[in-house]
């Protein structure tokens, strides 16, 4: 038997929960004051920031009195820079380098021709300029002019063939930073396509080409540069009928070109491995030919992966530029070896101040080439977000 229900305590409501307010989120902190904290954050994370500030302190110091607090900036021979070691304040010599600047930068090219590079130079800058900025119109086109017309055009600024109506430069007058960014942009833009087409000979299916693609990647990485260049400017020659005999620059960038191109063939083949069976059977679902399969579905998630990888290989190829100085190519390094014997500015600081303004140029650049691998690592991986 059922008790009936009170009616009072029918009507009793029951009471509300107690209603709270939601808690705000932790507001984010700048990331210089996010980064103090951090090295602060327990003692022996201050002992250990204490500890590298003094290392760095000891061991930058020196280099900061010799590059700035005691260098010497104006002067026209090494007396101004003899002045500054008489005084007991060893410094670098500025001077040696605004002097000889031009040599630097074009080594032995005719000064009254030298608006051809810089024209030259001009059009690499606008094309590369056109071709990585996001919001640039016709970034293809650009794209597509760097890599096809451009180097033609360059070669007869530079070069100034017959044909041309510019008076010929022969590549031995070429010299410093002219020749380092010849050869590092040529291999550059050689080494991508051919590092693609081998990754993917690497992976197909016909034995020939297979076999071919390892044979090639693994002897150009097995060996180091220098043999590759050394072979390219000495051994090549033999392998070529009698009265051909390709210019020495060129030999050497397609040694150097060759040699990026089967590095660049192992990363882009980790990219390719690392995509999933998936991508590879929707695209064969619908009906893609290998070709347009590979160009428009696998290859561009397959760079995007190894982005950081391409770029560390052509950080490399461009470091590696110095090498060619042993088959007798005047790169930046050379021309900075040559000047420091001249007697007119021979010193003890001559060389070392050189060096270090060599080493300023190659950070610029390397460093230019690490953060824009940053940037596009970034907006590909806010565009896959929002995707």
């Amino acid at each position: 038997m059922t008790t009936p229900t009170s009616p009072a305590c029918a009507s009793t409501p029951r009471s509300a929960p107690a209603q709270t307010m939601p808690a705000r989120p932790p507001q984010p902190t700048a990331g210089l004051l996010r980064g103090l904290r951090g090295l602060m954050s327990t003692p022996v994370n201050a002992l250990l920031t204490v500890l590298a500030l003094a290392i760095a302190w000891f061991l930058l110091r020196p280099a900061i009195e010799f590059l700035f607090i005691n260098a010497v900036w104006s002067g026209h021979d090494r007396a101004a820079c003899l002045a500054g070691e008489a005084s007991g304040e060893t410094g670098a010599c500025w001077p040696f380098i605004t002097r000889r600047i031009g040599y630097f930068v074009y080594g032995q090219y005719p000064e009254a021709q030298r608006w051809r590079p810089n024209l030259a130079m001009a059009l690499c800058a606008l094309n590369i300029a056109a071709a990585l900025w996001p919001r640039a119109p016709y970034r293809g086109a650009a794209l597509f002019a760097f890599v096809v017309p451009f180097p033609i055009i360059s070669w007869i600024l530079l070069y100034g063939p017959g044909f041309s109506g510019l008076v010929t430069v022969p590549t031995n007058l070429w010299g410093g930073v002219l020749v380092t960014l010849v050869i590092s942009i040529v291999g550059i833009v050689a080494s991508l396509p051919l590092g693609v087409l081998l990754a993917l000979g690497r992976r197909s299916r016909m034995p020939f080409v297979r076999a071919a693609s390892i044979v090639f990647i693994e002897v150009m990485r097995g060996v180091p540069l220098l043999a590759v260049l050394f072979m390219a400017n000495r051994m090549l020659p033999l392998f070529l009928p009698p009265g051909v005999l390709p210019d020495p620059l060129v030999r050497v960038m397609v040694g150097v070109s060759l040699f990026a191109a089967a590095g660049m063939a192992e990363v882009i083949r980790g990219g390719l491995q690392a995509l999933p069976k998936g991508q590879y059977e929707a695209a064969a679902a619908l009906g893609l030919g290998y070709w347009q399969m590979m160009f428009t579905v696998i290859l561009p998630q397959a760079l995007t992966l190894v982005i950081p990888g391409i770029v560390n290989t052509f950080i490399s190829l461009f470091k590696d530029t110095t090498l060619v100085t042993i088959v007798g190519i005047f790169d930046l390094l050379t021309t900075i070896d040559v000047s420091s014997r001249d007697p007119a500015w021979a010193t003890p600081v001559t060389v070392s101040t050189g060096y270090a303004f060599a080493a300023m140029f190659y950070f610029i650049c390397c460093y230019a080439m690490s953060r824009y691998s940053a940037a596009m690592e970034r907006r590909l991986a806010a565009a896959g977000s929002r995707s």
